[in-house]
């Protein structure tokens, strides 16, 4: 009877420290801010210094559970654990809009579900999937989409404020001292539209129509280093780094994104829209499960009827075109000219067979 009871007691014991543990874990995607912080535990930075240095966007990671991801998210209020598999993220009605539209969208298995707007804490939130879930220890890599960042309309209201920005200054020389023209140094201050179409410049967003926001990998190691990484040469180290040599993960993922575009190029919800600040989060664990979603549509807005996009002609003032699918493109090239000559050639010859 003794043994019974000390067994059920044991079981017991086990259940609640799953349940702890189920509970503590949350891996969610998130914004390289919270990443940053996360690496901050390691670094011994502030917090407040980080987030004044970094552009906040879209990046996944991992959690343990002895580091509480709430409290973590706390620090922006974007973010909060939600139940069963799910995300909550800070309520935008751009953003609502889009996923509303896409549960109903050929993209709908390439994008997060969708289940609504959920007031909680005097907050509103949207309700959609936690892309981590099925995911051991995953590494995580953000890549934001597109030959531009900022949307048409940012730059028209931009123009009408015609007020020199001494903190866009500032931030330019820190990154590139010669940036400035002889008058910009004189003023001290540099107009908001030249700033936004000059940082384009710097990474590969001007250069390939993508660029990397973050990586974090299942060691807990973590980079958002890359505001100048500009050459194709420069991502594929990355991305090499990012997939450790596995060609199985890096197969996986150059046929996920064929998939991707092929649905992108059928899709009403794409064709109608200018799809900007958006990002391709790549997933992969140990077990060799790897996956790409799109996420974040909070500057995804709809054109004015009967205007479409095909996503690749070049962007010039007016024409409200974002370069997603030549961003894309490249992606898919680079991904393939990483597969080992090999791999290439045994694919060829199973096909064959």
């Amino acid at each position: 009877m003794v043994l019974l009871d000390g067994v059920a007691m044991a079981q017991c014991w086990a259940c609640r420290l799953r349940s702890r543990f189920a509970s503590g874990v949350a891996c969610i995607f998130a914004s390289v801010c919270l990443l940053l912080n996360l690496c901050s535990v390691h670094q011994s930075k502030s917090w407040s210094k980080l987030k004044s240095m970094v552009h906040f966007s879209p990046l996944a990671f991992t959690l343990k559970p002895r580091h509480s991801w709430v409290q973590l998210a706390g620090h922006t209020g974007s973010f909060t654990a939600g139940d069963g598999g799910r995300l909550l993220k800070r309520y935008c009605e751009c953003e609502q809009r889009c996923l509303e539209k896409l549960m109903k969208d050929v993209l709908r298995p390439y994008v997060p579900g969708y289940y609504g707007v959920l007031h909680k804490d005097e907050q509103d939130f949207n309700i959609m999937d936690d892309l981590l879930t099925d995911f051991d220890m995953p590494s995580i890599m953000d890549c934001k989409m597109g030959s531009r960042t900022c949307l048409e309309e940012e730059l028209i209201k931009a123009k009408e404020c015609q007020r020199l920005r001494r903190d866009m200054y500032e931030k330019m020389i820190s990154v590139d001292p010669a940036a400035p023209t002889e008058e910009e140094r004189a003023q001290q201050g540099v107009l908001k539209p030249r700033y936004m179409r000059w940082r384009e410049t710097l990474s590969s967003t001007a250069t390939l129509g993508f660029r990397i926001e973050g990586i974090k990998k299942a060691d807990g190691s973590c980079n958002t280093g890359f505001k100048k990484t500009k050459h194709r040469e420069q991502v594929v180290k990355a991305f090499e780094d990012f997939v450790d040599g596995n060609v199985q993960i890096l197969k996986s993922y150059l046929t996920r994104l064929e998939e991707l575009r092929s649905v992108l190029e059928k899709s009403d919800f794409f064709r109608t829209h200018e799809v900007v600040g958006s990002s391709l989060l790549f997933v992969h664990d140990a077990s060799g499960k790897a996956s790409v979603w799109m996420i974040d549509f909070g500057k995804t807005v709809p054109l004015p009827p009967p205007m479409t996009l095909d996503h690749r002609t070049p962007w010039v003032e007016g024409n409200r075109e974002d370069g997603y699918l030549w961003g894309m493109d490249n992606l898919i090239d680079i991904f393939g000219s990483m597969l080992p000559r090999t791999a290439c050639d045994g694919d060829q010859n199973s096909e064959e067979a």
